[in-house]
């Protein structure tokens, strides 16, 4: 056992400002906020919509949609993302005065992503729409436009994903990425979807036809969840749409479904924070789509009765339970495939996984597990539903752009990938089951080639270490609830070294720690989740970690705790 290299944050004149207390401006500080200006996350603060690709054309669609009364049919994605972009895109446009209109979600296992042209026919027979609008998809799809276009269907694309070299010939396009100097490029495909909502209330209201009390600003909560949960950058604009959908949500002012979530994973919704959103109701929708049917998430958001809500609430809890046993037999099994490539000195810098009896909606998540333990980019691979193939979901560091490993490989070896898509971070492929041992030797070959060395080295960047006196309760609600945390915004998290007074293992996989503070003489608890408990000594004296101040709320009490994300043991000490 041992920790990560640690990396301390630098700290600029912002400590100076006096009217920040110390803890926050020290961690903002190291965040690059500079003025006092970038602190508040209000909404005029927000860019104009009008900075938005395609926005112009995809507003004048909907106007004749709206006037000419066109049955509208969103096409979704199945992850949270997707769920809440196609909750909020039926929301708002029957809050903006359009006929509410239908939604359908493709089944991952059956259909895949996308606007394809077979969901193109399944929407033509099942609602016969006559304008489709996609959310969080559809820049890809350019065969399912133009099935679209020849049934009659006018399509709207909004998407966040990158283009390619040829766009489809829908009727309008709303994507950020579409301009490299676009302010939105962090956006999710919600926040895109918002923006969209956002741009025909102008519209509306300036050809004075804007019913009344329609506020785009109840849609914030869906925005919140969309954005922590698909793990994008947490930029000025994005937190300030997040810390805006957490007031909402703390204020009450939100869908049924988001508190139902909170409640079934313990969360008070009273007191949530953008973590609450990202672990506890994002994977119970995203367990729907990974493992049964995202309908089931889409419904629970866009239901108004808060019985009914807490009945999908509790129907997606179960699914995710599900799920967790299944990943973490998954997780299991992985780690023994890694180990015995440690044991023969043979663990790839692109490593790639495979058994007969994964899950193919679990890969991802797996991937990224395994992603996390080894620290090297990593593709998990299922049977998929048509035989012959694999389904692969990949994760990676910092530093290697997984796509463009893919499509490396796909140029090297002309017709190895069926398909394949993504990001820098996180992309899939499908590819044939006979060539996956060249496929893992040419992914090995490719991060080989692509990655600097150094990434393969574990840094984590830390805010340095905390005082006693600032081990307090009052801090880590400061701390909690002063900024939402996220990807490229990370939670403080600060180093040190303790002296160990108690230890115990609860729930098999987790190491409760009280921790002695000698200058007070006082003490804090302290909590490792999926401690290394087979191999912790039984007596440690003293402990070394990375951890993020945090609360324990025990029977309504309330005390400051350390949540360890990185634990070693220093010393220990015999007990007769």
């Amino acid at each position: 056992m041992k920790l990560p290299q640690i990396r301390r944050r630098e700290l600029s004149t912002l400590l100076e400002w006096q009217d920040l207390p110390p803890i926050l401006a020290r961690v903002l500080a190291g965040r690059g906020i500079q003025r006092p200006d970038e602190v508040p996350l209000t909404l005029d603060q927000l860019p104009s919509p009008s900075l938005m690709p395609g926005l112009d054309k995809a507003v004048a669609l909907l106007m004749e949609a709206r006037q000419q009364g066109w049955k509208i049919l969103i096409i979704g994605d199945y992850d949270a993302d997707g769920a809440t972009a196609t909750a909020l895109m039926v929301r708002g446009l029957a809050l903006l005065g359009l006929p509410t209109p239908g939604f359908l979600v493709p089944d991952r296992f059956e259909y895949g992503y996308g606007l394809s042209p077979e969901i193109v026919e399944l929407a033509r027979q099942d609602a016969a729409p006559d304008l489709i609008i996609t959310v969080d998809n559809g820049i890809a799809s350019l065969d399912g436009v133009a099935a679209a276009h020849a049934a009659g269907i006018k399509v709207l694309i909004t998407d966040h994903h990158l283009p390619g070299d040829v766009l489809p010939d829908a009727d309008a396009i709303v994507n950020p990425r579409l301009d490299p100097a676009s302010p939105f490029l962090n956006l999710a495909g919600v926040g895109v979807a918002f923006y969209l909502i956002l741009a025909m209330r102008s519209a509306l209201r300036d050809a004075g036809l804007l019913p009344a009390n329609a506020n785009p600003a109840s849609l914030l909560d869906l925005v919140a969840l969309g954005t922590v949960a698909d793990v994008v950058v947490l930029d000025r604009i994005n937190r300030i749409l997040v810390e805006q959908g957490l007031r909402r949500i703390r204020a009450g002012q939100c869908i049924p479904a988001i508190p139902e979530l909170l409640k079934v994973g313990r969360r008070d919704p009273d007191r949530v924070v953008a973590q609450d959103l990202g672990f506890i109701v994002g994977p119970r929708l995203n367990a729907a789509g990974r493992l049964s049917d995202m309908t089931y998430g889409i419904s629970c958001l866009l239901c108004d009765d808060p019985g009914r809500a807490a009945q999908l609430a509790e129907q997606l809890d179960s699914i995710n339970r599900e799920r967790r046993g299944i990943e973490q037999g998954m997780r299991d099994e992985a780690m023994i495939q890694v180990q015995r490539l440690k044991e023969k000195g043979d663990l790839p810098l692109g490593l790639c996984l495979h058994d007969e009896h994964w899950h193919e909606g679990v890969v991802g998540i797996l991937a990224s597990r395994v992603k996390e333990a080894v620290h090297r980019p990593v593709i998990a691979f299922a049977k998929a539903q048509e035989k012959g193939l694999l389904k692969g979901s990949g994760r990676s560091i910092q530093g290697l752009h997984l796509r463009d490993a893919l499509d490396a490989v796909a140029t090297r070896h002309p017709g190895m990938l069926r398909k394949f898509g993504g990001h820098a971070m996180a992309a899939g492929l499908t590819l044939a089951a006979d060539q996956l041992e060249q496929f893992r030797q040419a992914f090995a070959d490719i991060v080989e080639q692509l990655a600097p060395a150094d990434i393969f080295t574990s840094v984590i960047d830390t805010d340095g270490v905390l005082e006693e006196s600032e081990l307090t309760l009052k801090n880590a609600e400061l701390l909690a609830h002063a900024y939402p945390w996220g990807q490229g915004f990370p939670a403080p998290r600060f180093d040190g070294e303790f002296e160990v007074l108690d230890q115990r293992v609860v729930g098999e996989r987790h190491l409760k720690l009280t921790l002695g503070l000698p200058s007070s003489r006082g003490v804090i608890d302290a909590i490792h989740f999926n401690a290394p408990v087979a191999d912790w000594p039984r007596n440690c004296q003293r402990v070394s970690g990375i951890y993020q101040l945090g609360v324990n709320d025990y029977r309504g009490q309330r005390s400051p705790q350390l949540l360890f994300e990185y634990l070693m043991p220093l010393a220990t000490k015999d007990r007769r």
